[in-house]
């Protein structure tokens, strides 16, 4: 066994690490763990939604939708993702959130990997979208 080889299924791994599947939180020895780039496998119910919107960004997302209907909510703009491919990108200082509208996947990369952003989900009203 090579131990700089990992083989899984996302599905499966994502449910281990709120969705993540590669980036800082990973342990060092772990084939998984960068400090580069973060890897998320995102499933999400019909109504899941960011609990609050990341403000002060500093790393840069792609996010591509798999299946289902996704809006990623940017300050002054709302991008409704509803064919498998398509994909949005913002970069460093791009305060966002999300809404599932439809029972969604969507695979998240985002760079570098840096470590504090983990919010504590909760239920709860929409989160305000704030203003341009």
């Amino acid at each position: 066994m090579n131990d700089s080889v990992y083989v899984g299924h996302a599905g499966k791994d994502a449910a281990l690490d709120r969705g993540w599947l590669l980036g800082h939180f990973k342990d060092v020895g772990d084939p998984r763990h960068s400090e580069a780039v973060e890897i998320k496998w995102g499933v999400h119910p019909r109504g899941d939604e960011r609990s609050q919107w990341v403000e002060g960004e500093e790393r840069t997302a792609l996010l591509v939708l798999i299946s289902g209907r996704f809006r990623v909510e940017l300050p002054g703009r709302s991008v409704l993702l509803e064919e498998q491919g398509d994909y949005v990108v913002w970069g460093h200082g791009v305060d966002h959130s999300w809404f599932a509208e439809e029972e969604s996947v969507v695979l998240t990369v985002r760079w570098p990997s840096v470590p504090g952003y983990a919010v504590a989900e909760e239920s709860g009203a929409r989160p305000a979208r704030p203003q341009s």
